[in-house]
């Protein structure tokens, strides 16, 4: 009878013990931060906003605060949630950089493919070229007369090395064989800010960047980056680069959601239920296509379909880069 009491005991005790560490995620009053390993107000962080305000309900109204962790190439703020406790409560949102910073930068801190769980592809966001509003090419044919005269005198501005713009103005230079002087940036808004004031010529950046910019004419818009036109009001006029002649271009920026590795399963799962519940919220959809983002439907919004996609778009930047030759470090 004691025997039976004693192991009734245990089995309570073993019970009580694996509920204090199977509580309820997101616990009460205890906040979700999403790293964003960009500076404020640029496009990364203004899809981060617009997912973290979709993530409240299906999280069961947990606040999810946005913290901004900006430099080299998103390396810094990726690394900071690579070394966060494993919990659920630190996520990082990064673009296409999780594919390129292997590359770009050859002593990296973590790994991408393993310190990492993979919680799924958020939208995919299309590129545009766009030159400065005194520029006198009215369209993308007079702009390539216009660069093929001026080559190295044409200033191409980017947000930063490894950034979308960046990787975007390499396969530009890369497809139109020109060389030009490229000008970075601490992020897209101080670029963005010289085009308008015609400090620089070009750029290629992220239509969530451009889209009213260009609808308020205080850029040029030339052309998009993707195989088909886009049907954003202020970017349906647009013709694909190409069509435009730059046969085979195709650039987008896709943007996705990571937990440090070694977080619990039970918690990833629910994290990534609640991310495919936020990408079919009517409020998150209408905004991301008013900055002319596609978001996610496919079975990238699965964990391993995310994690195969990253590998494949790594071995693809990275014969890119490489070829270009332009590294961080």
């Amino acid at each position: 009878m004691k025997s039976t009491i004693r192991l009734a005991t245990l089995a309570v005790a073993a019970a009580a013990a694996c509920g204090a560490h199977a509580q309820a995620f997101p616990a009460a009053g205890k906040n979700i931060t999403i790293v964003v390993p960009f500076a404020a107000g640029g496009p990364t962080d203004r899809v981060a906003r617009d997912l973290a305000e979709a993530l409240r309900k299906p999280l069961g109204g947990a606040t999810v605060v946005i913290e901004n962790a900006a430099g080299a190439g998103s390396t810094i703020g990726a690394a900071k949630v690579a070394r966060a406790q494993p919990d659920g409560y630190t996520l990082l949102l990064n673009h296409i950089g999780m594919a390129t910073i292997p590359s770009l930068y050859r002593k990296l801190s973590f790994n991408v493919l393993n310190d990492f769980e993979f919680l799924g592809i958020i939208n995919d966001v299309p590129m545009t070229v766009v030159g400065r509003p005194t520029l006198e090419a009215s369209n993308y044919a007079e702009l390539s007369k216009w660069i093929n005269a001026n080559k190295e005198k044409v200033n191409l501005g980017h947000s930063g090395l490894g950034s979308a713009g960046h990787l975007c103005g390499l396969m530009f230079q890369s497809a139109v064989n020109v060389q030009m002087t490229t000008v970075a940036y601490k992020g897209a808004a101080p670029a963005i800010t010289d085009l308008m004031g015609g400090t620089i010529d070009l750029m290629c950046d992220q239509t969530t960047n451009t889209s009213s910019q260009i609808e308020a004419k205080k850029v040029k818009g030339y052309a998009v980056t993707t195989k088909e036109r886009l049907k954003t009001p202020a970017l349906k006029h647009l013709p694909t680069l190409n069509e435009s002649g730059v046969k085979g271009f195709n650039v987008t920026v896709w943007h996705g959601l990571y937990a440090p590795k070694g977080t619990p399963e039970a918690v990833l799962a629910q994290i990534n239920t609640a991310l495919k519940t936020a990408l079919k919220d009517p409020t998150f959809i209408q905004k991301q296509e008013g900055l002319g983002a596609i978001v996610a439907t496919d079975n990238r919004v699965e964990r391993a379909a995310h994690k195969e996609f990253v590998k494949s778009e790594i071995d693809a930047w990275g014969k890119v880069i490489k070829a270009a030759g332009q590294f961080a470090d």
